[in-house]
């Protein structure tokens, strides 16, 4: 059996070099015109896409690195105190990796569950299932997400709160909250006690 091995070339495109990597708020935010601020109440300070599959349709698609379907591999990055409202991924289990600093991780209905990841920490959480993260720690800290769809379609809704949605149409305008929209974040009806 003859194999063929890559070039250094053709594995430096394989590569994602951190300093090179912009983040999806500069990829998608702006061209959507989001202002920073109503990115501000719904995603981490700055996300870096690190690799996507070829064919995916998010936030993350401009990753350098096109990997295999079902991965979608980034680098959330926030300040102390920083992280995202409580939302829920409709198709994905959401992994998270503290790379350094510390993060609370919430979850639950409205976040009333919560533990803290130390680096190199991991923790999974459901499909479906509430959660937020912020960093509790006293420096810029990083965590590594891999976000895995659990059906065919390679995209990654996002759901959030509707009192969330007012709020940014109220303070950014309805072409903020529609700009929102057109890159996969929804704004549904909070979950009702049975």
């Amino acid at each position: 059996m003859t194999t063929t091995t890559p070039t250094p070339a053709d594995m430096e495109k394989r590569v994602a070099r951190f300093n090179k990597l912009q983040t999806y708020q500069q990829q998608n935010f702006s061209a959507h015109g989001i202002p920073p601020g109503a990115v501000e109440k719904i995603t981490a300070r700055r996300v870096y896409p690190v690799m996507a599959p070829a064919d995916y349709k998010g936030r993350s698609a401009g990753a350098p690195v096109k990997g295999p379907r079902g991965l979608i591999v980034t680098i959330a990055e926030c300040e102390p105190g920083n992280g995202p409202g409580l939302h829920r991924h409709l198709n994905t289990v959401e992994n998270f990796m503290c790379l350094s600093s510390r993060f609370e991780i919430a979850w639950g209905d409205r976040g009333e569950h919560s533990l803290v990841l130390e680096p190199l920490d991991m923790i999974s959480v459901p499909r479906g299932e509430n959660r937020s993260f912020r960093n509790v720690g006293s420096e810029t800290g990083r965590l590594l997400v891999m976000i895995v769809p659990e059906s065919d379609e390679q995209a990654d809704p996002i759901s959030y709160a509707p009192s969330l949605a007012r709020e940014i149409e109220s303070e950014f305008g309805k072409g903020a909250l529609q700009g929102l929209q057109q890159i996969g974040f929804k704004f549904e009806d909070e979950p009702t006690a049975a």
